[in-house]
């Protein structure tokens, strides 16, 4: 018997380090999306551009924020979170599961 996956729709917002070069941080920008895009079906990429944070994180008070909208198996968003963390120039994630209505 074949096993099937899930395949449900996600929401993720990561923050970038601001004080990067433009062009790293488009960089950056692109290569989370073709992570995404290789591992799922990507939907709406909003890039919020460069906001002020809520409080200072790595005594840094602005970030370049960017949302993803995005479908994928129930596996992906752990590893998305986990090359997350790997990246110095991330400061701050989140990975929502949208509800399915």
């Amino acid at each position: 018997m074949a096993e099937t996956t899930a395949i449900h729709s996600y929401e993720t917002i990561f923050i970038i380090d601001s004080t990067l070069e433009p062009e790293a941080i488009e960089a950056k920008k692109a290569k989370f999306v073709d992570i995404i895009t290789n591992n799922g079906e990507i939907g709406e990429v909003e890039d919020w551009g460069k906001r002020k944070l809520a409080y200072p994180i790595n005594f840094k008070s602005e970030g370049y924020y960017v949302l993803v909208n995005f479908k994928s198996n129930v596996e992906f968003p752990k590893e998305l979170d986990r090359r997350y963390r790997i990246d110095e120039d991330i400061l701050r994630t989140i990975i929502i599961r949208k509800d399915e209505v």
